[in-house]
């Protein structure tokens, strides 16, 4: 199977005071070239928030921002007028477009868990708007969950020939990855997984083509992001 294998290592690692992040591809202040993103996936950042800190008011414009909380709650604000927290088990898609401000803070003691996520649209200065959903993979293991796509069936709406899924797989349980579009890229959250002749821990991914199996060696959790081949 050719791949593009993405060893946790291999991330940038930035921390600074109250955060402490993981970039699987180039942001602010690293930058590798061998890792400028996969199709329209521009962005994991792997983040650890302490308690009582976060991002302040902020602009973005043109992007799908997507936020996975694995622990704890991160306290959403936007110039649109949405605030409210998002906890362990939810996801939020926050789509720019022509602009938006917003915050996310962790008002609480313990430290937030979270996977910040950046696919960037085929639609340039559309509307902004806000999406928010309960879908915790751990309450039906071993199966694909659908979080967001381009069509009506996806829980939540995404400006881009995409798909995000993910899953908790149990230890020797096995599921298959087979993309809609073109390129699958799989991001291990915890866990490990066999995929073909790779084993893949966590903070590892990896990008091919193929239509494969992956089995857990562990219990896990993985994403899936089914992506459209983008050309130059």
């Amino acid at each position: 199977m050719d791949a593009f294998l993405h060893k946790s290592e291999n991330r940038g690692h930035v921390k600074m005071g109250w955060l402490e992040s993981k970039h699987s591809f180039s942001f602010g202040n690293w930058y590798n070239p061998k890792y400028m993103g996969i199709s329209a996936l521009r962005v994991i950042n792997d983040d650890l928030i302490d308690g009582h800190q976060g991002f302040g008011q902020h602009p973005h414009d043109n992007m799908e921002i997507l936020t996975c909380v694995l622990k704890g709650t991160i306290t959403h604000q936007d110039s649109m007028g949405n605030h409210g927290g998002i906890s362990a088990g939810e996801w939020q898609l926050m789509s720019a477009g022509t602009g938006v401000r917003h915050s996310e803070m962790n008002q609480g003691d313990e430290q937030v868990h979270l996977l910040q996520i950046w696919i960037i649209p085929n639609e340039h200065d559309a509307q902004p708007n806000y999406q928010q959903i309960k879908l915790d993979p751990r309450e039906q293991p071993n199966q694909w969950h659908l979080i967001c796509g381009p069509n009506d069936n996806a829980p939540m709406h995404i400006r881009q020939n995409a798909e995000v899924k993910t899953a908790v797989i149990k230890k020797d349980q096995a599921l298959a990855i087979k993309a809609t579009q073109h390129i699958n890229y799989v991001h291990v959250i915890s866990g490990s997984v066999q995929i073909a002749e790779y084993t893949l821990n966590a903070g590892d991914a990896i990008a091919f083509l193929d239509v494969v199996d992956m089995r857990a060696l562990d219990d896990a959790q993985v994403i899936w992001f089914d992506l459209p081949e983008v050309k130059d």
